[in-house]
């Protein structure tokens, strides 16, 4: 089985907005976010914290299904967010 490389993860932000994103490093990620230094969207919005992640086993992977959570309402990202790892 080959080692994931790739994260999809959502954020929640000050405001209780959600930001969707993907990455390769994680933790280096949320760190930036944090730190002002990522998304303009989040920029924003600090601090955020990280309530959702899914590992998969390429970049492509991780784009097609940040597509698909950026395409869920709100409520829907909050059951996922309840039901699944984070």
């Amino acid at each position: 089985m080959q080692q994931p490389s790739a994260y999809v993860y959502i954020l929640q932000c000050r405001d209780s907005s959600l930001y969707t994103g993907w990455t390769n490093d994680l933790d280096a990620r949320v760190s930036t976010h944090q730190a002002g230094r990522g998304a303009k969207y989040t920029r924003s919005r600090l601090p955020v914290k990280l309530v959702y992640y899914e590992r998969l086993s390429d970049k492509n992977a991780a784009l097609r299904r940040e597509a698909e959570l950026k395409h869920l309402s709100h409520q829907e990202k909050l059951l996922l967010i309840a039901s699944g790892p984070h």
